[in-house]
């Protein structure tokens, strides 16, 4: 992700979250040396983006999200394997994320590439309330 990507992805926050980042908060990403943010491209076009950041070789994603329109046709699935193998490239021994019950496309696609059910956050998500599972792919 650059500084050129900024507005689109804030929108594709808009209009994938109930409580999206600002433009700012995803700024603030560009300079986190302990942060590695990825945008989808389709024809010129922002369609999607993950980000994660790490601490002693764990890694821990922030958001996955693909505009609706653009959503089964693999883009959250090359996101997600992007961050995997960046996330073994600089050593991690693995990559956690929490997601929605609900949300049971995004929990299919953790478990083809990998992921294991490790917990449940209660109340995590609001707007609406919702608890989220907790998922990891470990490396070692």
């Amino acid at each position: 992700m650059s500084a050129g990507h900024l507005e689109a992805v804030a929108e594709i926050e808009r209009v994938c979250f109930s409580s999206p980042w600002s433009r700012q908060a995803l700024a603030e990403e560009l300079s986190n040396p302990n942060a590695v943010y990825l945008v989808a491209v389709d024809e010129g076009l922002a369609v999607g983006y993950g980000g994660m950041r790490f601490a002693a070789g764990e890694f821990y994603v922030d958001n996955i999200a693909v505009l609706p329109e653009c959503r089964r046709r693999g883009i959250g699935r090359q996101i997600t394997s992007a961050l995997l193998q960046e996330a073994r490239r600089r050593g991690g021994s693995f990559l956690s994320l929490e997601v929605r019950p609900s949300n049971q496309a995004a929990i299919e696609l953790y478990l083809r590439l990998g992921f294991l059910l490790e917990g449940r956050r209660k109340n995590f998500y609001t707007k609406p309330a919702e608890d989220a599972l907790i998922f990891t792919r470990r490396f070692l």
